[in-house]
């Protein structure tokens, strides 16, 4: 499929099907989603090995969505992605907050058949670096269906190949949505490095990052180069923790998997 023209000036890289979006929302409405992730029940949080989340909508089962409705707070970014960018066929119903320290990341993996083949990521806080890497398409003769078990994201890392060179990555900065979809969404596993110091010397959406954040707020960012490293090699320094919303749309939703 291809992308809609009213995104192609956002489409960045050479696969066709992955958008990024600077400045989707403003610092005040950064401040807002803080407010209200934050101010969510303790109960709200699941605490994984390497980071914690909030899951928002119901639960994933590889028979459907087990739906429960997103607060207005949340149904307001979901029908803005849906009526603004036309990328899915209805607004998401499905949202997982994401809260990542400095040095934490998220092993490659592939969101799955669950979802309409699309994933919007709103950033917020400290910026970071996404990678995707291209990989064997998973096999079904194992008998195994890959879904969403209760709030955890169904990661599976495939055969990758580390130095292949289609791989690539982002810089996502906070504010910005990310949008990746058809080829990007079945064929790419995306993960980030559990590390607080990233490079992003070969970021795919860099030019349109130096252009919406200025060469001023990028070098901010940076940390000086070290002996190991080219003089001019552009480093992250994560110092603060990164919230993402990844919302998506999941196609079969059931009230109850029990059927009368």
């Amino acid at each position: 499929m291809e992308t809609d023209e009213k995104l192609c000036g956002f489409t960045v890289g050479s696969v066709p099907t992955v958008i990024y979006i600077p400045d989707f929302i403003n610092d005040a409405e950064q401040t807002q989603l803080f407010n209200h992730i934050y101010h969510a029940p303790v109960s709200k949080w699941k605490t994984l090995k390497n980071r914690r989340l909030q899951n928002w909508g119901g639960v994933v089962h590889e028979k459907g969505l087990i739906s429960q409705d997103l607060p207005p707070w949340l149904t307001k970014i979901t029908e803005r992605i849906h009526e603004e960018l036309g990328i899915f066929s209805a607004a998401p119903n499905h949202v997982l907050i994401n809260e990542y320290l400095p040095d934490q990341g998220i092993m490659p993996h592939q969101d799955g058949p669950a979802y309409f083949p699309a994933a919007a990521i709103l950033s917020l806080g400290s910026p970071v670096v996404m990678n995707f890497t291209p990989h064997m398409k998973l096999s079904d003769c194992n008998g195994t269906t890959e879904f969403e078990a209760g709030a955890q994201n169904s990661e599976r890392s495939g055969t990758e190949t580390l130095d292949d060179p289609s791989r690539f990555s982002l810089l996502l900065m906070p504010g910005s949505l990310l949008i990746f979809k058809d080829l990007a969404y079945s064929d790419y596993l995306h993960g980030i490095e559990d590390n607080s110091i990233q490079p992003f010397d070969g970021a795919v959406n860099l030019a349109e990052v130096v252009k919406d954040s200025g060469c001023d707020e990028l070098l901010s960012c940076l940390i000086g180069s070290d002996a190991s490293r080219p003089r001019d090699a552009k480093i992250l320094h994560r110092t603060t923790k990164r919230v993402s919303l990844t919302c998506r749309l999941v196609l079969k939703v059931r009230k109850n998997l029990i059927k009368i």
